[in-house]
């Protein structure tokens, strides 16, 4: 495990897609920084983000080295922490990720980068707008739609099978949120968890994708996304794809 594990690391440099023969609509950042239990997605998100963007031309740049915000961040429509919590920025670079904001930046968070040591950077925990638990294990659960609107949930059926951690979240900060999918907590059991570990379920209402607005920008969580093969997924790359498109254009369906 850990010769795999480093050969990421050190593999992974910043990467930028290559430019096509037609106009680009816009550029992304991708900070996926490999951690414990979240490496073997990155060459994978990788390629299924490079065949993204020749087919909705646009331009990102894909790297593990969080220095990348110490430079112009202006350049980029919207920024995507993609397993990678924002504890990975040092302070100046979280100074300059908050000014981006400030002046109308955006922003994406996956799964892991969802989660953020308590008052480490609350300013961070307020742009995911949900402080995440304790979470059981993966397991297979009913998804469901809750805002048909927003076009992260166009790729998706009104109620979606699919297999993940399912975070619990508090809302310490009283952030309000638009939920755009629901996990349904009678479909799975909300307490298996590993022994020595305690979790509960949130019961009805329980979100696991939704979007705010924060500073001048947009930003939109979605806490799915665990394992390598998710994103080799069509649903959940249109899933994705949707809230990069929301994130950097504010456009979405009539509801």
């Amino acid at each position: 495990m850990k010769p795999a594990f480093a050969a990421v690391g050190a593999a992974l440099v910043v990467a930028t897609a290559p430019a096509a023969a037609v106009d680009i609509q816009y550029k992304l950042l991708v900070l996926a920084i490999p951690n414990r239990y979240h490496y073997e997605y990155i060459p994978i998100a990788r390629d299924s983000l490079e065949k993204l963007a020749k087919l909705h031309t646009f331009d990102f740049t894909y790297t593990n080295k969080p220095e990348v915000f110490e430079g112009d961040l202006k350049q980029y429509a919207a920024v995507m922490f993609l397993n990678t919590p924002g504890e990975e920025l040092n302070p100046k670079q979280r100074e300059k990720f908050e000014a981006y904001m400030r002046g109308g930046g955006n922003a994406i968070v996956v799964h892991r980068a969802a989660i953020a040591q308590p008052n480490a950077w609350p300013w961070f925990e307020k742009l995911v707008g949900r402080t995440v638990g304790n979470h059981p294990m993966i397991q297979t659960a009913v998804v469901t739609v809750e805002d048909k609107s927003h076009p992260s949930t166009y790729a998706l059926p009104d109620r979606w099978l699919w297999s993940d951690e399912f975070y619990v979240t508090t809302n310490p900060y009283r952030i309000a949120i638009h939920p755009v999918l629901n996990v349904d907590e009678s479909t799975y059991d909300p307490t298996k968890i590993w022994p020595g570990q305690v979790t509960h379920g949130m019961g009805k209402e329980h979100p696991i994708a939704w979007y705010h607005n924060v500073e001048k920008g947009r930003v939109f969580v979605t806490t799915l996304g665990h394992n390598g093969e998710m994103y080799r997924d069509p649903q959940y790359l249109g899933h994705l794809m949707g809230g990069v498109y929301w994130a950097v254009t504010g456009r979405q369906a009539a509801p």
